[in-house]
């Protein structure tokens, strides 16, 4: 299971999404350009010191990515909340990949278009949509779960 954040905007997400990545053992992909001067100056706070331990991958532009992905053999989820697919009925293969989209503006009809399933997390018809970091996080924690990815402790 790997992660890939689509030109991420802001880099408190990017540093708890690869924190998270780094305790999970995950692959964590950067989709650039992203929204701030990518660094560790930038991640720090939020990475604290699991950023050296963090696997990245950073690629230049969505067509170097998909690129990659095809090379490897991967296929996409994307989350989003114009998912058809509620998080709980999802069913995730170790070969996929769970795109994040960047903030504002989520992800371009490209990046829906590459996806093998679009999947939402349920919420109250009252809010629009969670954190980035805390969507990657339990969308990957199921994701996991299906595959039995989680480390060994």
């Amino acid at each position: 299971m790997e992660i890939a954040l689509y030109q991420p905007e802001i880099a408190g997400n990017v540093g708890t999404i690869l924190r998270m990545a780094a305790c999970l053992n995950v692959r964590c992909h950067i989709i650039e350009p992203c929204g701030f001067a990518f660094g560790e100056r930038a991640l720090k706070r939020s990475g604290m010191d699991y950023l050296e331990l963090a696997v990245l991958q950073r690629h230049a532009s969505w067509d170097a990515f998909t690129g990659w992905a095809e090379e490897n053999g991967k296929t996409m989820v994307l989350m989003t909340t114009k998912g058809a697919q509620p998080l709980p009925r999802a069913t995730f293969r170790h070969d996929d990949i769970l795109i994040m989209g960047s903030e504002s503006a989520g992800a371009p009809q490209a990046v829906h278009d590459m996806a093998r399933i679009a999947v939402r997390i349920p919420m109250q018809r009252e809010t629009r949509s969670l954190n980035m970091a805390i969507a990657a996080g339990i969308a990957l924690g199921e994701a996991l779960r299906q595959t039995s990815g989680y480390p060994a402790e």
